[in-house]
């Protein structure tokens, strides 16, 4: 089957990876600093955190949630003590405009701590104005097991795994000493992954909350090449945090937090994140290569292989071909593909009943692996919804509910290419819509060499404006944090 490449709307194509990554990251900043205590620990304390319990009171929080000083939100936080241990609860509400569409996003998470407040166990659930996703997870020694429904994962961890929510916590009982930098390794269900978060005390400043003056520590914190800056207040709670994408946070009362919000946010946070083009870009999809130079990007990026030549800041991007059918398992590569056919993971289940059912529908098993990919992306293509939707991309969920933005439409080829015998991946980075390039996900498949797909836009192979900055599963796009916001394009040379 041929598939009718065309272009859809931009409004269907602009990625809304940096909405997810904006929740992600607000996960982490929400709680950092609410915490009711005078405890000051001695150096033995500090050298001994994790053998020691941490002596910290019950208490709340309440937050209010602005994007460029226009309310869009507010978070509500309780902590206490429970069975030599702690228990954490943490409620928070936004009203989040990205692709002009306004959706509401509710997410709660409950969890288990133990004294010296790593992570024992907890419970995470989101629900958008379509979307439902629940999770739960429990430690065991360096084992994190986490059921989705009644899908079981394990993940080996780090001994000491934190939430988001009780770093400064840790942070704080640990010293923070002026220009000093401590480390966490925090888990967040959003992703399913682990990432070192840094925070260093930078000084001191004078701030008015809630009527009336406090001195404030000031802290910079940065996660994966993104920071941002919170003020400690002299209860050793957060007043206020500013930072990823004009996101802003204020201690609040709780009358204050629950009062009305507007209807309508002060600007779309997918547009605000996109990046400018110099020149515009006619019929992309006919494009044989593109040249641009690059600047703000970050070393852990996957910009030179395959398709893509980077070299000075210049990047040079070359239309795949498809090669002839042939046998993917042949030679040395075997191992290698082979790898990405076998376990199944929390948000790509490609061994799932249902999954297997609907390829086994779409494709025959003598077809062509190049035949395969087109029926599928075909089918993709026409039967999925196109639209934002702010919710955990999962396959099973997608297939099920038949809409979804680009991760949405990334997580199911995956789950069903990878059915079908095809090794894929995810990849992620910018792709070119009227006049700018949008954070965007799409699919690499292995058919006899790495060829980009993308059943979002129906194309096969995926055209030159789509800009690989990583690669791998749907927890790596959490790396792309570093670069909103900071990635300059210029386009040089464009060809056909």
């Amino acid at each position: 089957m041929k598939i009718r490449i065309k272009r859809v709307k931009s409004g269907l194509i602009a990625a809304i990876l940096c909405g997810l990554l904006f929740m992600f990251f607000l996960g982490i900043r929400l709680d950092f600093f609410q915490k009711e205590t005078h405890y000051i620990p001695s150096p033995l304390d500090a050298k001994n955190i994790s053998e020691k319990a941490v002596k910290i009171s019950e208490n709340e929080r309440w937050m209010n949630i602005f994007h460029q000083n226009r309310k869009i939100g507010y978070a509500y936080r309780s902590f206490k003590p429970e069975n030599n241990g702690y228990c954490i609860s943490e409620s928070v509400y936004m009203r989040i405009n990205t692709l002009g569409t306004i959706e509401d996003i509710y997410i709660q998470t409950n969890g288990k701590l133990r004294s010296d407040l790593t992570l024992a166990s907890f419970a995470f659930d989101l629900r958008s104005n379509i979307f439902h996703f629940k999770c739960r997870g429990k430690v065991e020694g360096e084992i994190l097991t986490v059921f989705i429904g009644e899908q079981k994962s394990e993940i080996p961890i780090g001994k000491e795994l934190y939430l988001a929510d009780v770093v400064m916590d840790a942070a704080l009982i640990s010293g923070m000493e002026p220009d000093k930098t401590e480390i966490f390794l925090v888990f967040d269900p959003i992703i399913m992954g682990q990432r070192p978060v840094h925070v260093t005390m930078v000084g001191r400043e004078t701030l008015n909350i809630m009527g009336r003056r406090q001195n404030t520590k000031k802290v910079s914190i940065d996660f994966m090449g993104a920071s941002h800056t919170a003020w400690i207040g002299e209860d050793g709670s957060v007043v206020q945090e500013e930072g990823f994408m004009g996101i802003k946070l204020k201690r609040v009362s709780g009358n204050e937090a629950l009062s009305d919000l507007p209807v309508v946010p002060s600007q779309d946070l997918t547009e605000m994140a996109s990046v400018a083009s110099n020149v515009p870009i006619d019929r992309p999809d006919e494009l044989t290569m593109l040249c641009l130079k690059m600047t703000g990007i970050k070393e852990n990026l996957f910009l030179d292989g395959g398709r893509q030549t980077f070299e000075n800041g210049i990047l040079t991007i070359r239309k795949e071909y498809i090669p002839e059918p042939s046998d993917i398992y042949a030679g040395d590569k075997e191992s290698l593909i082979k790898s990405y056919l076998q376990k199944p993971t929390p948000f790509i289940q490609h061994d799932h009943p249902k999954i297997r059912k609907k390829v086994s529908e779409l494709i025959s098993t003598d077809n062509p692996l190049p035949a395969k990919a087109r029926k599928l992306i075909a089918w993709i293509y026409q039967n999925i919804e196109k639209r934002p939707v702010l919710s955990i991309p999962n396959a099973l969920e997608t297939l099920e509910n038949r809409m979804g933005d680009c991760n949405e439409h990334a997580v199911l080829l995956a789950a069903m290419a990878r059915a079908a015998g095809i090794p894929a991946q995810i990849e992620a980075g910018l792709v070119y819509a009227k006049g700018r390039f949008y954070y965007h996900a799409w699919n690499v498949l292995y058919l006899g060499k790495w060829i980009t797909a993308d059943s979002l836009m129906g194309q096969i192979p995926a055209d030159v404006t789509h800009i690989r900055l990583i690669r791998g599963e749907p927890d790596r796009q959490i790396d792309l944090i570093g670069v909103i916001g900071k990635v300059k394009l210029e386009i040089l040379e464009q060809s056909r």
